[in-house]
């Protein structure tokens, strides 16, 4: 099992489960966790942003495995901001990890799972894909676009052996707090406030993923709140979107006091 972003948070907690459970276990991260999870467990030095890392990370389950069993795409980042705020390089940094980091490795292991006859990819998402609360423009959408990707994959790939599971969690306490990346503070504090809130840890999370993969489910969400929330929303849309305008507008107003203040301080 190759994960990548795994030397922390979520990513951190499926190596230890599947170590635990006797899986091999390649963690691809940008930085050594320094101390690997108990069990056959490797590491290798991983931007998922760059071509050359990922056919690198091939070579070495190529080499030293034979082949994969299972990819999970796990590295990600989280962001927030009003679009009129979001800037080119924005837009830029989560898409080419959220998404595009995502679809390399898509595109890198999917030659050898057809070769093998064989495989399974993890793509981890977000609710936040699904459920697109205001305020999170770039992130929502580079999710969105992860379990799009991973739903073409569920069909094109099926003829060939290959299985495909897209994870949507919601906040999870995590590293991914010290990577919020924003350019409106109220916002990003408000996001920061939910990840320290939440009851979900990163433990549990992983408990969920691996019986949901080891059953073959396509699509997986959480955290239970978010599935009644999208229940809601395809069942009976105007009631949730009713719900969601009213929350809006209570962040709204508290937006709109923030930047009145930074106005008048910048004066």
């Amino acid at each position: 099992m190759l994960i990548t972003g795994g030397a922390s948070g979520l990513g951190r907690a499926l190596a230890e489960r599947y170590a635990a459970a006797g899986a091999r276990v390649l963690i691809a991260d940008r930085i050594h966790p320094g101390e690997l999870p108990v069990g056959e467990v490797s590491f290798i030095r991983h931007d998922v942003r760059m071509q050359d890392d990922w056919r690198r990370t091939l070579r070495w389950c190529e080499t030293f495995w034979g082949g994969l069993d299972i990819l999970v795409n796990n590295a990600g980042v989280t962001a927030s901001g009003r679009i009129e705020q979001l800037q080119d390089d924005d837009w830029d940094w989560i898409i080419d990890i959220n998404l595009k980091g995502v679809a390399q490795g898509c595109q890198t292991f999917v030659p050898l799972f057809k070769q093998q006859g064989s495989g399974h990819i993890v793509n981890v998402a977000s609710s936040a894909g699904l459920l697109n609360t205001p305020g999170a423009t770039s992130y929502n959408a580079s999710k969105a676009a992860a379990v799009s990707l991973s739903d073409t994959l569920r069909q094109e790939l099926a003829p060939f052996g290959i299985s495909t599971t897209v994870i949507c969690p919601g906040p999870i306490r995590t590293s991914l707090r010290a990577e919020l990346h924003s350019p409106d503070p109220h916002l990003a504090a408000l996001a920061d406030q939910a990840i320290q809130d939440t009851p979900h840890t990163a433990q549990q999370v992983a408990r969920r993923i691996t019986d949901a993969v080891d059953k073959g489910h396509f699509l997986v969400l959480t955290h239970p709140q978010d599935r009644r929330a999208l229940c809601l929303k395809r069942l009976f849309p105007r009631v949730a979107d009713a719900q969601a305008a009213r929350k809006w507008r209570r962040t709204a107003t508290r937006l709109k006091a923030y930047d009145l203040h930074a106005q008048e301080e910048a004066a």
